[in-house]
């Protein structure tokens, strides 16, 4: 609330909204930790500003919305991490999300992690190592011996590893390391998409994040992999981002048009504040 308050009243000064009745807060990592938030937020957000109907929302959701709107589908948020979520307008499905450490396979994180394992196995002489890699890792980094220092202490670790993906993607077309490492990313991406997309009907996938701007050494084996394990899919560009979902969960909301899945993790709704 302390970082929330300061911020809504900017905004609503600035636009003029006058009486707030609806809001929706998009939160990275509600389904896992955001008990607290649920049980506290709908109501700090009542008294504070009268607000009488709140949606607690994970990211995920907001990028689906954001990237395909109220449809069956799938999406695809791949930028430091990655997470998958689909739904069938019935309930909401995700696969991965689960951190550098224990998934968030084919992320930026996962892609640069492999560039510079690949950079740092060429500075060794072992097999699978990337020469190339390792000028644009000694180039961005410095030195490789003083990598590790440099990195492990980092409490943005991920996003550090996620800085160097746009390197492995440069050196795709002349390297086929990189360019392995990409389709292995692509790979683990449908991967996830294949396991939250609806099996029936006509569902449209997309990719939303800042990897949906790393470019064809990427795009093109991910549409490849998409259409294997998704052939009754559509794959379509992403019509906005995770801000625009937010806007528009907030405004089917206050208009009595929300037709998305309510779900204690993905998407909790909150109409009266005694409830």
């Amino acid at each position: 609330m302390r970082q929330l308050v300061p911020m809504v009243r900017a905004l609503t000064a600035a636009t003029d909204v006058g009486a707030l009745h609806t809001g929706v807060v998009g939160a990275a990592g509600l389904s896992t930790l955001g008990d607290a938030l649920r049980a506290e937020l709908p109501g700090a957000l009542g008294r504070e500003f009268g607000i009488g109907q709140v949606a607690l929302v994970a990211d995920a959701v907001t990028a689906y919305v954001g990237a395909l709107g109220p449809v069956p589908g799938a999406v695809i948020a791949a930028g430091t991490g990655l997470i998958a979520i689909g739904t069938d307008l019935t309930g909401w499905r995700r696969a991965d999300g689960w951190g550098h450490l224990l998934g968030d396979c084919g992320s930026g994180a996962w892609i640069g992690r492999a560039g510079l394992e690949a950079a740092l196995r060429a500075h060794d002489g072992r097999p699978g190592g990337s020469a190339g890699l390792l000028a644009r890792a000694e180039e961005l980094f410095g030195a490789m011996p003083g990598l590790p220092g440099r990195l492990y202490p980092r409490p943005d670790r991920p996003a550090v590893l996620a800085s160097f993906a746009p390197q492995v993607a440069a050196c795709a077309p002349e390297d086929p390391l990189a360019a392995g490492i990409l389709y292995e990313a692509a790979r683990h991406m449908a991967d996830s998409a294949a396991a939250v997309c609806p099996a029936d009907g006509a569902p449209q996938v997309a990719l939303t994040g800042g990897l949906s701007r790393i470019g064809a050494p990427l795009l093109l084996p991910l549409e490849e992999e998409l259409a294997k394990r998704l052939p009754h899919a559509r794959q379509v560009t992403a019509a906005g981002d995770p801000l625009q979902g937010a806007v528009r969960i907030a405004t089917d909301l206050a208009t009595g048009q929300l037709t998305l899945p309510s779900d204690a993790s993905m998407l909790y709704l909150v109409t009266k504040m005694g409830d």
